[in-house]
């Protein structure tokens, strides 16, 4: 299907029926959360029954989106009428083992996405889900308040690396123009997600960066258990340290690895990828077992921790080598 017919099939589900439960991710980010909640608002104006859901706790930065306390952390004890699950390339990807409901309805973004639901929308040239969301709700012809406005404008912000990522076109400034005329309070986004830090996200940078290695065109860092104690850190005050590695002269791409402890006891990496663009970290991810964008990906890797570095440096190499390997043409 087009994207047109894919929103106008979509805008038929969402009207014939009546309750619904949204979800993304574990360990969500901006686009999982501001979408999520997005989309509540517009549901919300449709007249439906909304439940938001998330598997893990919501980041303190996003505390400032309205609507953001209806969120809760655990399933309906009655099937809704659909769940929407939103960037997932599975149900198992949101941390919730199952969900029950009578459809279940995909949107995504990412290259890596799976046709797993009843309904399915990938799109992997939207800049954001919430950059889909916001398509859904032009196409509904309800209009975009104000509360729903901020949460879209602070997905596709945070999804566009401030839009820096090569999936910003004129489409994006014109979608961001948009909401900010319909009320998105982009100063206060931008104030929350990048001048709201908690000291142990500093502290914990300040440690991480001090593990910082450089390797030809890839820079590569990791912040292990022991270090996130000595910081008092959280898995959250991670978040966006790679974009310290790849901003610097130089470097092609980067990696960033947080130490964790699995439920079997065992030492595991998550790994975040980022690249300039020559790359293509996606595809490097999918090889690790993960999955994302072009300039932005992620996955988990086991220990140890030399063998994981090792591993994921070796595989960036082996993709920028890839790339410089292609011959250049003349126009």
């Amino acid at each position: 299907m087009s994207q047109a017919e894919s929103i106008s099939a979509l805008l038929s589900l969402l009207r014939e029926r009546k309750s619904f439960l949204i979800t993304s991710h574990a360990r969500p980010d901006g686009d999982a959360i501001g979408s999520a909640v997005g989309l509540m608002h517009l549901l919300d104006a449709m007249g439906k029954n909304v439940q938001v859901v998330f598997a893990d706790p919501i980041p303190l930065i996003y505390s400032y989106l309205p609507g953001i306390k209806r969120i809760t952390h655990s399933l309906p004890a009655t099937p809704p009428d659909a769940a929407i699950l939103l960037e997932c390339d599975s149900i198992g990807r949101t941390g919730f083992d199952h969900i029950a409901a009578h459809l279940t309805i995909n949107i995504d973004h990412h290259k890596s996405g799976r046709h797993f639901a009843g309904f399915n929308w990938i799109d992997p040239e939207a800049s954001a889900v919430g950059a889909m969301v916001y398509d859904i709700a032009v196409a509904s012809g309800i209009g975009i308040s104000a509360d729903m406005a901020t949460c879209l404008y602070t997905a596709v912000l945070t999804d566009t690396g401030s839009f820096t990522y090569s999936t910003t076109t004129a489409a994006t400034f014109a979608l961001a123009e948009h909401l900010v005329a319909s009320g998105a309070r982009a100063n206060e986004v931008a104030q929350a997600v990048y001048f709201s830090n908690p000291p142990s996200k500093i502290r914990v940078l300040g440690l991480a960066l001090n593990n910082m290695q450089l390797d030809g065109e890839v820079a590569y860092g990791w912040i292990t258990l022991e270090e996130m104690a000595r910081a008092g850190a959280v898995p959250e005050d991670c978040e966006g340290i790679v974009n310290y590695l790849i901003g610097m002269s130089g470097i092609e791409t980067a990696a960033f690895m947080r130490e964790f402890v699995t439920e079997n006891g065992e030492l595991e990496y998550r790994t975040s990828l980022r690249s300039k663009g020559s790359v293509d970290v996606s595809q490097v991810a999918e090889r690790l077992g993960g999955g994302g964008h072009r300039n932005a990906s992620g996955c988990t890797l086991p220990g140890p921790l030399d063998e994981a570095r090792k591993r994921v440096v070796a595989a960036l190499h082996a993709a920028g080598s890839s790339v410089s390997a292609v011959p250049s043409q003349t126009l």
